[in-house]
């Protein structure tokens, strides 16, 4: 008898984006690591262009350094959240204490399935949704984190 293939999210399916969690070590209570969405988990490397004398061609491109974007995180605005208290302080007070941070991709048994850990992140900016009485929806608050590199780690 032949063994039944079997279908899961490390398979042959990719991972739903929707099932996530963010935490930001040492910093934060139960409410911050609930956010709508993460951007900027991405890597790139710079590019050096070197010109040859005589070769007009083209030029030489030599890879550079690793370059990584600034993580932007959104969520419903919290009334009380130990998040904003360390953003203020980094902001009003110019104190900054950068934090390391785990964004996990979760499977259906809230277990992760890639984890980015994300090293020495600090605030860089807070802002909200615009005010508007003609509109029926929450008020978003929006975080955009600086970082220095990032690893991935699976499971």
């Amino acid at each position: 008898m032949a063994k039944e293939s079997v279908h899961t999210a490390g398979g042959y399916y990719p991972p739903v984006g929707f099932h996530f969690r963010v935490e930001f070590i040492n910093v934060g209570n139960d409410n911050d690591v609930r956010f709508q969405s993460v951007g900027g988990l991405n890597m790139e490397l710079e590019v050096e262009n070197i010109k040859e004398g005589g070769q007009n061609l083209f030029e030489h491109k030599l890879p550079g350094r690793s370059k990584f974007s600034d993580l932007t995180l959104k969520r419903g605005l919290l009334l009380d959240s130990d998040i904003i208290k360390w953003i203020k302080n980094a902001l009003y007070n110019k104190e900054f204490e950068p934090v390391d941070m785990n964004i996990s991709l979760l499977n259906s048994d809230h277990t992760a399935l890639l984890t980015w850990k994300v090293f020495r992140a600090w605030p860089r900016k807070w802002s909200i949704s615009d005010l508007n009485a003609t509109e029926n929806s929450i008020t978003v608050e929006t975080l955009e984190i600086v970082y220095n590199y990032f690893e991935i780690e699976k499971g």
